[in-house]
């Protein structure tokens, strides 16, 4: 079991609980997700644009894909809560081979699917809960029991979905140069990027260097820091609302680095 002030991570089952409107820390999805927002709402956004996922929605969102996700309370008072199930490819490849089920292609679809209103699948949430009061009670074999029972009831209510969940096809070699600039503020480590981009880590590199005659990091820095300049300077934003939105972690570090890139604070322009 994982704990903090928010989350409760029981292998792949985890739960989240914010008392105040919050911006998650990942950004990377490693795996299929599948979620149950309780109370309150998400704001997901990706580079194709924004979407607000409501309470007593149940929605799938694909692997291998970038994600910002603000987490809202109720507006009349109250937590947010949800729980998401996260499938990994073993239990995936099992389950297919298991049932003979197959995608019929490589998927092309939506990122993120919002599932029909159905009693079983919030039925099946609904009996998660009490795992993370007493995590003592939940071994391997259940875990592997509720996530076949999680596979059954998206399947059912879907069975198209079959071409997303069992597609195992990783990332092909994509265009880094183009890739790069619509994804800059992602805060993901640059591994990421090299699986999203369909290379490994050394080949992301040295690609990397070819198109743009500098290192990521360096790079990352400067284009974040010249969006952060323009949104500043031109549209009159706060550094306080801009630092996360072009990808850095604290506002201290993104302060430090502004003055040191264009010889003022960010908070002086």
């Amino acid at each position: 079991m994982v704990q903090d002030k928010d989350h409760i991570l029981l292998n792949n089952l985890l739960y989240s609980c914010v008392d105040e409107t919050k911006r998650s820390n990942e950004q990377f999805v490693h795996e299929h997700s599948l979620g149950y927002i309780i109370s309150g709402s998400v704001l997901c956004a990706t580079t194709e644009g924004e979407a607000i996922v409501n309470e007593g929605i149940v929605g799938l969102v694909r692997r291998n894909q970038l994600l910002k996700t603000i987490k809202i309370p109720p507006v009349g008072g109250g937590d947010f809560k949800s729980i998401n199930i996260f499938f990994n490819q073993d239990i995936l490849r099992r389950y297919s081979l298991e049932n003979n089920i197959k995608a019929v292609g490589p998927y092309t679809g939506d990122k993120y699917r919002m599932l029909p209103d159905d009693p079983f699948i919030k039925g099946y949430f609904e009996s998660l809960l009490p795992y993370f009061n007493q995590p003592d009670r939940l071994n391997n074999a259940l875990i592997e029991l509720k996530t076949k029972e999680a596979l059954e009831l998206v399947l059912k209510i879907d069975p198209s979905l079959k071409d997303l969940l069992f597609d195992f096809a990783e990332p092909y070699k994509i265009d880094l140069e183009a890739f790069m600039n619509k994804h800059y503020m992602y805060n993901v480590p640059v591994d990421n990027f090299a699986k999203l981009t369909g290379r490994s880590l050394a080949s992301f590199k040295r690609d990397f260097g070819k198109i743009f005659s500098t290192s990521p990091g360096q790079w990352l820095q400067q284009k974040r820091l010249s969006e952060a300049y323009y949104l500043i300077k031109e549209k009159g934003a706060k550094p306080s609302a801009v630092y996360l939105d072009v990808g850095f972690e604290n506002l201290s570090h993104f302060s430090f680095a502004f003055k040191k890139a264009f010889g003022v604070a960010p908070s002086l322009l």
